[in-house]
């Protein structure tokens, strides 16, 4: 016992690890966990090179166990480890983009956990006709050989692969400290990326290597930053999706392709976790229907499931959606480095055209050997009998090659390859065939030597090979690629279950949602004493819930976000759901998922507001937004539409006023104050407002109602202003009320449904709806509104005329100074939009001299100034469609004229006018004034 404490000897724990743990931690680096320049770990070089010695690249299959046992003699790990590193490379596992084993029965599949490969007894392989470019010249000492374990054979340290093998072969490995992901790319781009590379070196490799590529297929979610990122440092993450189709006949979705790093197995399991968690709820049943054809897992729906939905779920909860973690790291001379696709490309480079050059140096070597032996048959041609005389009369046989190379001036070997030489080949005829080969050899060395000497010829070589491997063995692209904008990412709505429900509004400000499957087995709805509900509305658990309070307030809530509720229920107190103050209640609520429709405000003053619901949404996900509405005057209704309807307003004095708010012009200002809907003189204010089909036969009783579209007079002054006076209260003959020395210039009748076009002396159109502008409450008695503040006009800019329209019928006429003229139909000022200006309203060419609207055609008066005139019909004047028209010729007048003055021809007042009538244009003189 003593002894034996004795013989303990203490060391440190660094010292102890690093002499005991570190050859086992560097033998697993180095000899077992990652890939070198060749794409392939020792395991895998192992067994190819085992299956190539066995002629399996050109002879039929053998059987597995016999391929396993043979690797033995070079892979001591076991015959399991050997058979599984065959499986994974053989084309009926499906792992790899480019198989390098051919296989006859089953061997798995990459996608499957369950679905493993049968006994190495059962299954048969050889070699794949692709991989005789992994071992191109492996004969001609292009790479080198070592002992194997138990120096009974040799084995190559690397395969001479004739492409970036490092690059299209998937890897994956741990070591000890360290690990490798490489994953694999298509052999096609792979070819072309390297060509392109040893052309220059400064390319954009994304152009030629678009992105990895894998043998299971899906879609790559491809961003160019982290690309490039993996392809400089050699380290990134990517993610990789599987694909789907929906089948509308059966209700189904159908996976047909996932990510690589997964299986079938694994997303099954994680769904029906999902379902079990409640977090979906939307299949019936998911099964697996993988077969012969391929990979298939079909999961069927519930009625009205959208699969669209449905998949971006399974996308962010399940591995149908996986990230690939690239990690480069590959030996390079025995030392583990991790590096960009560029660096990984030298080093391949590099290594190709070592084994090249020795290939190279190898056929030289080779070709200088014969060259040297017929050389020397060359010497002995004409001397054949003295050379058997020599060998025939030698008494020593050790003797014979030193007579031959002293006799006939041979080298060593030159003497021992003619001494070997049978006596019955020993010929002229022969002889001289063999000397025929000096010159052919003599070329071909010397289209060696300049290969051996010069990179370029090298480079093309490297480049004819990998364009012959791309065109024979290239495939298309399995992964696809899509970017990563066009990927719909998981919004918090989807994750929320959608349904049908209604919200209830209190008068004591308490909400309650329910759901319509509730509803319909729910009685009556429990409520406070003396509280009721003030409104009721449908909408989806998805939808956003708009609530206006009496503080000119929006707040904006998810409908998610209010809990269930039932009618037995009281629901949810809103001053504590949203904040409010002491003083602030909800007066109504809308739910809306994709913000159509209109708010109505109706206000004390008679003005109406119709705001697009649309200018409530905010890119932001904001709670609550101020000025929600006008609070110039208090608020009498509100309400949301999605269609137009009729309204009936109603005053303190009991007149009423029908209308549709289609003729309410949309405002998308928030607060803005609106349009005149019911005229509100002193003393009279807007009672109430209420949709038609709201108002019974009774509430009609004792109603006066107004008329609808009254009609009104427009005035235009002189000084610029305007007044709107009602015909019913105009007096004929009853004196205007005018600023100083101002006058009226035009008047015009129309109603307050159409649009009054005011035309300035800049070429613009200004267009307002009649109703929208003030009615002058004293009548004639006041001064009007000035145009200039309604509408902004720059200070040298006056409105010249203006004219009314309900229907855009009739032209307007401009005639100008040049004597030309244009007949423009009204309709070229009607706009689809709901513009209030219009630029280039007429021609600025010529200074404007005459501007009317006719809506027929009529007889015009035309004056010079050098008092000719012409009178002309405008039906004369063919239309033009755009506004800014030259127009027509109207007159030709002398230099030195020009069109002074258009009047109508019932102001023209001479009594022979038809001495005046004339075709246009007039051309030269036309008559003068008397």
């Amino acid at each position: 016992m003593d002894k034996s404490i004795n013989e303990i000897e203490v060391q440190e724990i660094e010292d102890t690890l690093e002499s005991n743990y570190m050859p086992y931690a560097m033998s697993v680096i180095v000899s077992r966990a990652l890939p070198e320049i060749d794409g392939f770990k020792p395991s895998h070089r192992k067994l190819l090179y085992t299956m190539s010695q066995m002629g399996l690249l050109t002879k039929g299959r053998s059987k597995s166990a016999n391929i396993v046992g043979t690797t033995m003699k070079l892979n001591p790990h076991g015959d399991q480890a050997i058979y599984e590193t065959m499986v994974k490379m053989t084309r009926g596992h499906q792992g790899l983009l480019h198989a390098y084993v051919d296989s006859k029965g089953n061997f798995g599949k990459v996608y499957s956990r369950d679905m493993r490969e049968a006994s190495a007894r059962y299954t048969e392989a050889k070699l794949e006709k692709f991989t005789q470019e992994i071992f191109s010249n492996i004969d001609k000492n292009v790479v080198d050989f070592v002992d194997n374990y138990d120096s009974t054979t040799k084995e190559p340290t690397l395969l001479p692969t004739t492409f970036p093998n490092i690059l299209v072969k998937y890897n994956k490995g741990i070591a000890v400290g360290m690990a490798e992901h490489i994953p694999s790319f298509n052999l096609k781009e792979v070819c072309e990326a390297t060509i392109a590379y040893l052309k220059d070196k400064e390319i954009d490799l994304l152009e030629y290597l678009k992105a990895p590529d894998f043998s299971t297929g899906g879609e790559l979610i491809f961003n160019e930053v982290t690309m490039k990122q993996v392809y400089h440092t050699g380290r990134g993450t990517f993610k990789v999706r599987g694909k789907y189709r929906y089948v509308k006949a059966d209700n189904a979705i159908e996976i047909y392709e996932i990510p690589y790093t997964t299986s079938i197995e694994a997303i099954i399991e994680s769904i029906i976790e999902l379902v079990k968690k409640g977090k979906i709820k939307e299949i019936t049943d998911i099964r697996d229907e993988t077969d012969k054809n391929g990979l298939k897992i079909t999961i069927d729906l519930k009625r009205g499931v959208n699969p669209d939905d449905l998949m971006v779920k399974f996308f962010k909860w399940t591995k149908l959606e996986d990230s690939f973690g690239c990690n480069f790291n590959i030996l390079i001379n025995g030392h583990p480095k991790v590096m960009g696709v560029k660096e990984i490309l030298d080093h391949w480079i590099a290594f190709r055209l070592s084994c090249l050059k020795r290939q190279v140096q190898f056929e030289i070597d080779k070709l200088e050997e014969k060259l040297n032996l017929l050389k020397g048959l060359e010497k002995i041609q004409l001397n054949i009998h003295e050379v058997v005389d020599v060998i025939q009369n030698t008494k020593k046989d050790k003797d014979v090659i030193a007579n031959l190379m002293e006799q006939f001036d041979l080298n060593l070997a030159q003497a021992e390859y003619i001494a070997e030489i049978k006596l019955r080949s020993l010929n002229q005829e022969l002889i001289l065939k063999k000397i025929k080969e000096i010159s052919a050899i003599e070329k071909e060395l010397k289209r060696l030597g300049m290969v051996l000497a010069r990179e370029s010829k090298q480079n093309e070589i490297i480049v004819n090979d990998l364009k012959r491997i791309s065109e024979a063995y290239g495939i298309p692209r399995k992964t696809d690629i899509i970017n990563e904008n066009e990927v719909e990412v998981l919004s918090e709505e989807i994750l929320i279950e959608n349904y049908n429900m209604k919200l209830f509004l209190t008068n004591e400000g308490y909400i309650k949602k329910i759901s319509l499957a509730s509803l319909r087995s729910s009685g009556d709805h429990k409520l406070k004493d003396n509280d009721y509900i003030v409104q009721e509305i449908d909408g989806t658990n998805r939808g956003e819930v708009l609530l206006f309070s009496n503080k000119e307030t929006v707040y904006k809530i998810k409908a998610y976000e209010l809990e269930d509720s039932k009618a037995s229920n009281l629901g949810q107190y809103l001053n504590n759901v949203l904040g409010l103050s002491s003083d602030e209640i909800i007066l109504h609520i809308v739910c809306t998922e994709d913000y159509q429709g209109h708010m109505l405000f109706f206000f004390e003053n008679g003005k109406g507001a119709k705001i697009p619901i649309t200018s409530y949404e905010t890119k932001t996900n904001r709670k609550q937004l101020a000025n929600a509405y006008s609070g110039d005057s208090p608020l009498v209704y509100i309400s949301s539409i999605e269609e137009d309807l009729e309204m009936m307003a109603t005053s303190n004095l009991n007149k009423t006023l029908i209308f549709n708010t289609e003729e309410m012009s949309p405002i998308n200002s928030r607060n803005s104050k609106g349009v005149q809907v019911f005229k509100c003189k002193k003393g009279i204010s807007l009672k109430k407002i209420k949709p038609m089909d709201e108002v019974s036969p009774d509430e009609m009783l004792n109603q006066k109602v107004l008329d609808e579209n009254p009609r009104v007079k427009f005035f235009l002054t002189k000084g610029g202003y305007i007044k709107k006076i009602p015909l019913t209260t105009l007096v004929e003959d009853e004196e205007q009320r005018l600023k100083k020395d101002d006058y009226i210039i035009q008047e015009v009748e129309g109603a307050e449904e159409g649009e009054l076009l005011l035309f300035s002396n800049k070429q613009i159109l200004y267009k307002t709806k009649a109703r929208e502008l003030e009615e002058d409450e004293d009548k004639v008695a006041s001064i009007g509104q000035r145009i200039r503040s309604i509408l902004a006009l720059d200070a040298d800019e006056d409105i010249i005329y203006i004219t009314y329209t309900d229907n855009y019928k009739g032209h307007m006429l401009f005639f100008f100074e040049n004597g030309k003229g244009a007949k423009i139909p009204l309709e070229s000022y009607e706009t689809k939009t709901n513009r209030k200006q219009l630029a280039n309203a007429y021609n600025g060419e010529s200074p404007l001299v005459y501007i009317s609207n006719i809506q027929e055609d009529i007889e015009l008066v035309a004056t010079s100034n050098i008092n000719k005139i012409l009178i002309f019909n405008t039906a004369q004047i063919n239309p033009k469609s755009s506004r800014d028209s030259k127009g027509v010729q109207i007159l030709k007048s002398k230099e030195g004229s020009y069109l002074q003055e258009i009047k109508a021809l019932d102001e023209f007042d001479y009594e022979d006018f038809q001495y005046y009538r004339g075709n246009i244009p007039a051309v030269g003189t036309f008559h003068k004034i008397s």
